[in-house]
């Protein structure tokens, strides 16, 4: 893809991004979620069960809630929520490798934890392929699609942002990518001719996707 030769920097956003929605991790996070809520908030399943769904629509995670809403110190709830069973990510050998072998800088960009991403990649067989990871700690507790922590990520990492392709599973957090310069590339099941201008690519099967990108 004569398009993605001037890419020297990947960034990859991790979950449902590197391993498919499928895993389920997503399930098992949202059910301790609430568990935190109901022991610290001390109300009901339900009640939790609605909090953490307004305050992830509201705030763009539920954590960024509890935070302003409640005080909440934000360590305890994050390995609290992120202790999960990561057996259904399974290896990914033929991504991995295809990632090994682009050209220059490979970054992680997530809203979860940097044992989290750690864990995931451990099951991917591809911890040593990344530079960094880039997590919400790093990124003061603001979720995307926000633009700050885009800004202190490129900041922090010196990365070009007209040199730089960001790999994501949700449309709306490529919107502050495209806007800087990036080149974006939306991963999963989607529409093709229903997506909007700023996605440059979309692909389901994203080491099919790479592997044209070396070519």
């Amino acid at each position: 893809m004569k398009k993605l030769k001037h890419i020297d920097t990947w960034i990859f956003d991790l979950d449902n991004t590197l391993y498919p929605p499928s895993c389920k991790l997503f399930d098992q996070i949202a059910a301790r979620m609430t568990d935190f809520i109901v022991a610290r908030l001390k109300v009901n399943v339900v009640e939790a069960t609605r909090i953490r769904h307004s305050y992830f629509q509201k705030y763009g995670t539920t954590l960024r809630g509890l935070m302003l809403e409640h005080g909440m110190e934000p360590h305890a709830f994050l390995d609290y929520v992120h202790e999960i069973d990561y057996a259904p990510v399974p290896a990914h050998p033929e991504l991995i490798d295809v990632i090994g072998r682009l050209p220059g800088r490979k970054l992680i960009f997530t809203a979860g934890t940097r044992g989290h991403a750690e864990n995931v990649l451990a099951r991917l067989g591809g911890a040593e392929s990344f530079e960094c990871v880039f997590d919400i700690v790093d990124a003061n507790f603001i979720p995307k699609p926000d633009s700050r922590p885009y800004e202190i990520f490129l900041k922090n990492h010196d990365v070009a942002p007209e040199r730089a392709a960001f790999v994501e599973d949700l449309p709306q957090n490529l919107n502050v990518p495209r806007s800087l310069g990036m080149t974006t590339i939306l991963v999963g099941h989607h529409d093709a001719a229903s997506l909007p201008a700023h996605i440059d690519y979309v692909t389901d099967d994203l080491a099919e996707f790479l592997n044209g990108a070396l070519k």
